[in-house]
């Protein structure tokens, strides 16, 4: 059976990767009219003027134009943009970099990949730029609140066996975190609980049932009425470890979600979530050499 033909994929534009979508089997009318349809996030008038710009192609590489038939199980491509976009004024830190990996030092409130209202403000568009690898890929992620080391392929053809340590929980993290003391909780503990996502889709929540998320917990330093916590997850469930402190009674310092939501202001940057993703330790599946990184961040116990 004949291998399948890759499709080439176009540029990388200021850090930016082109998103692709498959058109099905059955449609009628233009390319036009089913982007407009299919992804009406995107006005209609803001995908012809896309498409005027040659925004829009195939993947062939043709231009796709206002009135090109709709063609069953063509593949497009086009760049993601926004009208306006928050700048940060934050920057990250790269700590380490190779052939195959980088390891950045995220700031907190900002996120990992382009979503919602952030594209060229992401760490991984950032540094697209300004290292020039067209390939970068996060190897896992962390909360756009939360601040501290991310780990990124550098290239697709060595980028599963680091995605396999990740599956087989081959990766030691550590997360400092501050949040309220409580004498009568004992530490070292560890915490066990079902994780899943509750009404409000940007939040978790613990239900009752078999437990799919476990942390180990450690207490670093107290200074009353807070204390200074090493988290270590052993599974990667979304927003576990604030999950699992708050449902201990100690939810996280300038948590805007949990156990309540109260998200900040737009450019409101005077409470940064106590959440720092401390350090990363694994073998590396391709040299065989024990890796070990370290944020260059740190969290400090408020003074009351």
């Amino acid at each position: 059976m004949p291998r399948p033909v890759p499709v080439p994929i176009p540029a990388v534009r200021d850090g930016v990767s082109p998103s692709c979508i498959v058109l099905p089997g059955r449609g009628a009318g233009t390319m036009l009219d089913f982007l407009a349809e299919r992804l009406p996030m995107v006005t209609r008038a803001e995908w012809l003027q896309r498409i005027l710009d040659g925004d829009v192609v195939d993947e062939h590489g043709s231009a796709v134009t206002e009135r090109r038939a709709f063609e069953p199980g063509a593949r497009l491509f086009y760049y993601r943009s926004l009208a306006a976009e928050p700048e940060l004024p934050f920057a990250e830190q790269v700590v380490y970099r190779d052939e195959h990996l980088v390891v950045a030092d995220k700031p907190h409130f900002m996120p990992v990949v382009p979503s919602g209202r952030y594209l060229h403000s992401t760490l991984l568009v950032r540094l697209k730029r300004q290292l020039g690898l067209p390939e970068l890929s996060p190897l896992h992620r962390i909360d756009r609140d939360t601040a501290g080391l991310v780990l990124l392929s550098v290239q697709q053809a060595t980028r599963g066996r680091y995605q396999a340590l990740f599956r087989d929980r081959q990766i030691v993290k550590h997360y400092d975190a501050v949040a309220p003391w409580r004498e009568d909780l004992v530490f070292p503990r560890e915490h066990a609980s079902r994780v899943e996502e509750s009404t409000q889709f940007f939040r978790m929540q613990e239900v009752t049932g078999e437990p799919n998320s476990l942390t180990r917990m450690e207490v670093l330093d107290v200074k009353s009425p807070w204390a200074l916590y090493r988290l270590a997850p052993v599974t990667g469930k979304r927003h576990q470890l604030r999950v699992h402190m708050a449902a201990l009674g100690l939810p996280l310092r300038n948590d805007p979600f949990y156990p309540v939501v109260n998200d900040p202001a737009e450019g409101d940057y005077s409470r940064p979530l106590q959440l720092l993703a401390r350090s990363l330790s694994f073998r590396d599946p391709l040299s065989g050499e024990q890796r070990y990184f370290e944020s260059l961040q740190r969290l400090e116990l408020p003074s009351r």
